[in-house]
Formats: structure tokens, sequence, C-alpha cells
């Protein structure tokens, strides 16, 4: 598996076009079960040595879409409008030092930063300049900088109102700081909370589910080390707490979520694995009475490695799965306590084990489908369901016989015509490009290759193997 990553490496600086279906459980030497590899951007090509989080924009104006990913050394922005040929639009420089812990959420075309380097405290980026970048990669320089605070551990945001939660920080016992992000460009420091000590992460909603005393107000729900907290957090001059959420082995509650009915939270424990030799776990509390929420049940997953961040879209749980890569699991069936695993893309393949490496984060909230998954020692992935939509599924196939081949090999696109071939070799080398004239099916010879394996690509889009005897 190393040496298929090395040859990943040094294809990568050639292209970045290429789609890799996943067929027989792998994407181009990656373990796979339902979703392909669209796009790739290792560390090195971003100027960084270790990532961590993401998250993702929609521009309003047109609908493209863009990944932001964070470094040990600031934030990475990269355009994924055409996700089988994304650009890495360029980085953001860390406030003050590099730190291995950095956070990103979005709010009315700006990105909000924080990090535990000494003295970061938010930056605040115009997304919007991202439509005009002449020249990439460029170096950008922030919009706007919140120094309430120095090191913070993440940001959450509640887009419905325009707040800021910063948590983790050195004030009110490292429970959320309140700033009022209405004015993106200035923000203003709203007060906080502290009865609860320190927060890791959170979500914070205008309530709309089942329990009718918290309606239409605004609730935060803290991860805070040894349970979950539930804040009223709509008067910011009196917060209160509603009620908190324990369970049994409890090494370090990380990050939760809730379903989108609001039934119910799942929580992520990071340390649990490690401290009593679990198979992923994640925790399931029954939280449709804010005042009396209870511990329901527990999932364990199939492999050893450590949950990490985990988001709630439909009806799939999208886990950042740590050395086990993004795990992907059904919970329609969750209030039978029935949940299993329906796909899964590792970006980090050498094994599944406990331990920290591997898939930091996942954004799974574009209306493409589009997946952005951000690796702590390898980069950007960019994935997408198997499950195709039509568009797709004319770009996804073609067929290329025989293969083995020795002097032709017939290549033929259906519905539609073939535009451009490109072969490269296995150290990405370009080796032979042929230029189509409108028709479905090209004979091509090819017995100025010398034997061995090709990657051949298809009007920019999918690629496959070709060997050559």
């Amino acid at each position: 598996m190393k040496k298929i990553n090395f040859i990943l490496a040094l294809f990568a600086s050639a292209t970045m076009m290429a789609q890799f279906p996943c067929e027989g459980g792998l994407s181009f030497g990656y373990p796979c079960d339902g979703y392909n590899l669209q796009a790739y951007l290792f560390l090195s090509q971003m100027g960084a040595s270790e990532g961590n989080d993401s998250w993702g924009w929609t521009d309003p104006q047109d609908g493209k879409e863009y990944a932001l990913m964070g470094l040990d050394n600031g934030t990475a922005f990269i355009d994924i409008s055409d996700p089988v040929n994304v650009v890495y639009l360029g980085k953001l420089p860390t406030h003050t030092s590099p730190s291995s812990w950095r956070d990103i959420k979005v709010y009315n075309n700006h990105a909000f930063i924080v990090s535990e380097a000494g003295g970061h405290g938010m930056q605040v980026f115009d997304l919007t300049r991202l439509r005009s970048v002449a020249n990439p990669p460029e170096t950008f320089t922030e919009d706007a900088h919140f120094a309430e605070f120095g090191s913070a551990h993440n940001i959450i945001i509640n887009e419905a109102t325009g707040f800021a939660y910063a948590v983790g920080a050195g004030s009110y016992n490292g429970g959320p700081i309140f700033i009022n992000i209405q004015d993106p460009l200035n923000p203003q420091a709203a007060g906080g909370y502290s009865g609860s000590g320190y927060t890791h992460d959170a979500q914070v909603i205008i309530y709309d589910g089942p329990d009718p005393d918290y309606q239409g107000q605004e609730i935060y729900f803290g991860s805070n080390e040894d349970r979950v907290a539930i804040v009223n957090v709509t008067d910011k001059n009196n917060p209160q707490l509603i009620s908190t959420i324990t369970y049994g082995s409890a090494s370090y509650t990380h990050q939760s979520w809730l379903t989108e009915d609001r039934t119910h939270i799942i929580i992520g424990d990071e340390i649990d694995e490690l401290d009593f030799g679990f198979n992923t776990r994640a925790i399931i509390a029954d939280v449709s009475d804010l005042d009396a929420p209870f511990y329901d049940f527990q999932y364990f997953g199939n492999i050893a490695a450590i949950d990490h961040n985990g988001y709630v879209k439909d009806n799939l749980y999208y886990l950042a799965n740590y050395k086990g890569g993004m795990r992907v699991i059904d919970i329609s069936d969750i209030g039978n306590s029935n949940l299993s695993e329906v796909g899964y893309f590792d970006t980090y393949s050498a094994n599944n084990n406990a331990g920290f490496d591997g898939v930091w984060n996942v954004y799974p909230f574009f209306e493409s489908g589009n997946i952005v998954i951000s690796d702590i020692s390898t980069g950007f992935s960019l994935v997408k369901s198997t499950n195709l939509g039509a568009n797709d599924l004319q770009q996804e196939g073609f067929s290329m016989v025989p293969n083995p081949a020795q002097s032709m090999v017939n290549i033929k696109v259906p519905n539609t015509a073939v535009a451009q071939i490109n072969i490269h070799n296995m150290l990405g080398q370009l080796v032979m490009n042929h230029e189509g004239s409108g028709q479905q099916e090209i004979s091509l010879d090819v017995t100025s290759l010398t034997a061995g394996i090709y990657l051949v690509t298809v009007n920019g889009n999918t690629s496959k193997k070709l060997v050559i005897q």
C-alpha cells in the first residue's frame, strides 16, 4: 500500500482532473465502498505539513462550490465547481504561528477562522474574493480580525441568528464566547457562558424539535469533555443550563450532532477506543425532551479507529473516523436502535487502528453531493457517492478494449463524443494525447507505448487503468 501511495504522490503533481471509480474495493489505491475519488490535493501542493478542519461555501451568485481546508500554517481555498478539475486558489496564512488545530465556519459569504496558535484570535475572510483570483495560488490577507481572545479550539456559527461561538479559549472557563457577526467585518463581543466548563465542540440551532417548551429558541449543545451540556442561549446576557447528558465508559466527549428531526443526538467520544479497546463507538441519546434527555443506546463499527467529527445530512451520518477514513452510517431507523454502515472512503490506507492520524473532518452539505475530506497527513480529497445522477453517469462510463492491449485499443463513450484522450504513465508524465473529431468511438494505436501500466483519461473526467503487454 505504501508503494501505491508513493505512486499517487508522484502522479498528483501532473494532473488533478481524473475521476477514479470505486471498483473492486479500491479507488485508485484507496479502500472504498460506494464512493468515488474525484480529485485530490496533497499537503505539499498547498505548502503545508499537516491538515485539520474543513468546511464549504456555495457562492449564491452562481452556485459555484468552494472547499475550505485548515492547514497547520493557514487556510486553503479550493475551487471545486468542476469536481474533477479542482483549482487550488491559494492560502490565508495563520495570524500568528503554525498550529495543528485550526477550525473554520462560514456565514454570509465570509469565513471565520480560529486556532490554538497563541494570540491568533478570529480571522475573517471575504469569500467573494475567490470569484476573481487571476493567478492562483495566491497568498491572501484577512479582511478583519477579532482579538477579544487569543487561542481557541473551535468556532461554531448559528447562521439563523448571525452569532458565532468560540470555544476552548482562555475565558469563560473554556466555555462559549458569544460574538455577534451579523456585520461580518465588524464582529462584536456579546458575552459568554462559563457555567458548564470547557467546551470542545458544539452545535447551536434555533430549536425546531418535538419539545414544545423550547420552540423557536436558540439552543446550544456543547460537547464538554465528560458530558453534553444543553444550554438556552437565546438571551445572551442570561444563558440558562437546561440539562446535561452523561453516558458510561466516558473518556472525552468530543463532538455531537443532532438528527434532523431533533429526536436524537449522536455523541462522539474521542478517547474511549484507546482507553477501553472498543471498536469505533457512537453514543446515541434521546433528546426529544430537552429537560430530560437520556442515554438510549450505543453503536459499534467494525474497525478499531477513533471517531472524530460527525455530521448528519438527511438519514446519513458522515463520520471522520481518523485512520478509518470517512465512514457513512445509515440512521434512518435510529428510533429502533438500528444503525448500519453503508459506505466508506479511506484516505489513510495503512491501517484502521486507534490512533491520531487520517481523516480529521468531512463536509457533506453541498447540494451537488460532493463531499470534502480533510486528512491530517495527506491532504484534501473530494469524493462522491457512486449513486450518481444522470449527468454524472453520462460522463462516468467509457469502455476500453482490449485491456491488456498490445497494439490497438478501442475506446467508446456512450451518449457523447470523444473530445480528448490523455494517457499518462505512472510517474504522471503525459505520454500520449489524442484530440477527437466528434465520434463516440476511437481506435487508438498504442504500439509506441512500452509494456506497463498507464492511466487513460477521457474528456477530462473519468480515468481507467490500461495495461500494455
